[in-house]
């Protein structure tokens, strides 16, 4: 038998699949001494363990079973499976929208490459129909790859070239841009590019999934039509991110750029508005504004675009018992920038202060956030706020801990001068402060507690 029939498997694995002549592809039902799976056998990825048998189940999912625990393999087929999107020409209408999608990386639509394991994404127009047909009812779409990077890789060199593409496709009369991103540090580049791209008039959307398309739960498509409704039929012009609203696939939101995190590792509900609420909600045939303070489309093409930003920019998360050689090294590696992520309304252990004093003198810019994400940095109700303040640490309100560091790079790539620095991130921009949080911008519920118990029964069966 060929190479080709065991892929990927060695050790005990291989041994086990000839042991009872079984290959990639076959469908069977393998017995082992936790209970029986039926599915088809997978290929794995040339650098997966030696001790597993992977197993695509009648649901979809793949399953993954210890090879010295198998007692039996029944074969009842081969039903080999070529993971390839098809891909069909995308149909143009005079009177649709133009939408430009820009791919920096992320699964919107996928296929699974079985050599290495990894998730390549569908990108072009053709293979984006080919995967979600209903994309074609919305608008006429356009793609354009711009980087191919997992969403730890962004950093200034994608946050400038994504926000330069930006303008050239507003340019070019464009009525919507959608950005396909990595989930991870989504909420990073939305923030930075509510910085750099002022003024739009249309749109900016950024999508992604939590789950790969060639999951049975994957939010991959309907993310992506949410998104591309939004920026072909929205009145929104705002950078926004698009992904599912509650765990379930009834509706998605739109959060702010700047007032959007990601909450959990893999809940598809994972992004959630701090401090505020969403801007809208949006299903398949409808957008629905909760909020009316967005700045409206227009049909101009004036927009700014400003890309400048300083690297030297560290974020530091407190802990207790902290010791001030964290932000010395900062200080003597000629950073120009820390943002802190305090404790509380915004505080540090006293044996940071002589160091934050030095970071002052030397002229870094030193800016206060809390790391409760919720809330107000109040560094004048405790004695110890008001020592650091004289020590040259600046509040930033309800500034958001990752979003007060993308601007901070931001703002000192416009100036060194430390009062104009303090100006422009004090003063909001894109709502990356506000005056008040409304009474229902913050919400936690607790499980276990009867009444929220009743409340999560009426939705989630």
């Amino acid at each position: 038998m060929s190479e080709e029939a065991y892929k990927g498997y060695k050790g005990i694995a291989l041994s086990t699949l000839k042991n009872f002549n079984a290959m990639i592809w076959s469908d069977v039902e393998i017995t082992t001494v936790d209970g029986k799976f039926t599915g088809i056998i997978l290929p794995r990825s040339e650098t997966a363990d030696e001790h597993h048998i992977v197993l695509k189940l009648r649901t979809g999912y793949n399953i993954g079973l210890a090879a010295l625990k198998i007692q039996d393999i029944k074969i009842a087929g081969r039903k080999e499976a070529h993971y390839k999107i098809p891909e069909k020409e995308f149909p143009y209408s005079p009177n649709k929208p133009r939408v430009k999608l820009l791919g920096t990386g992320g699964t919107i639509a996928s296929r699974l490459d079985y050599r290495t394991g990894a998730v390549i994404p569908a990108f072009t127009p053709g293979e984006l129909y080919g995967s979600v047909p209903e994309l074609a009812d919305i608008c006429n779409l356009e793609t354009e790859k711009l980087y191919g990077v997992f969403s730890e890789n962004m950093g200034p060199e994608q946050w400038r070239g994504t926000a330069e593409a930006i303008g050239r496709e507003i340019e070019k009369g464009v009525d919507g841009i959608v950005i396909g991103h990595g989930t991870d540090t989504m909420h990073h580049t939305a923030a930075i590019l509510s910085f750099m791209v002022q003024n739009s008039p249309v749109p900016i959307v950024m999508v992604g999934s939590q789950r790969s398309s060639d999951r049975p739960s994957s939010d991959a498509a309907l993310n992506l039509m949410h998104s591309v409704k939004a920026a072909a039929e929205s009145e929104i012009a705002e950078v926004m991110v698009c992904m599912f609203g509650p765990t379930s696939d009834l509706y998605g939101l739109l959060h702010q750029g700047t007032r959007v995190r990601k909450m959990h590792s893999s809940y598809r509900s994972t992004f959630r508005t701090i401090g505020d609420i969403p801007i809208a909600m949006i299903d398949r045939e409808k957008i629905i504004p909760l909020r009316h303070d967005y700045k409206k489309r227009r049909k101009d093409k004036n927009v700014i675009i400003n890309t400048a930003f300083e690297e030297k920019v560290s974020i530091v998360y407190y802990y207790p018992n902290m010791k001030p050689d964290i932000i010395d090294s900062l200080i003597d590696n000629d950073y120009k920038g820390i943002v802190i992520a305090g404790t509380g309304l915004g505080h540090v252990n006293k044996p940071l202060y002589p160091s934050l004093k030095r970071a002052f003198e030397k002229g870094i810019a030193v800016y206060m956030t809390v790391q409760t994400l919720w809330g107000y940095v109040q560094m004048y109700v405790y004695d110890t706020g008001r020592d650091m303040m004289e020590l040259g640490v600046v509040p930033t309100a309800n500034m958001l801990p990752e979003v007060a560091y993308v601007k901070l790079g931001w703002t000192l790539g416009q100036t060194n001068d430390l009062e104009k620095v303090k100006e422009i991130m004090l003063t909001p921009i894109a709502k990356e402060i506000t005056e008040r949080e409304p009474s229902n911008g913050y919400l936690i519920f607790q499980g276990g507690i009867p009444e929220v118990e009743d409340f999560i029964s009426k939705y989630r069966k």
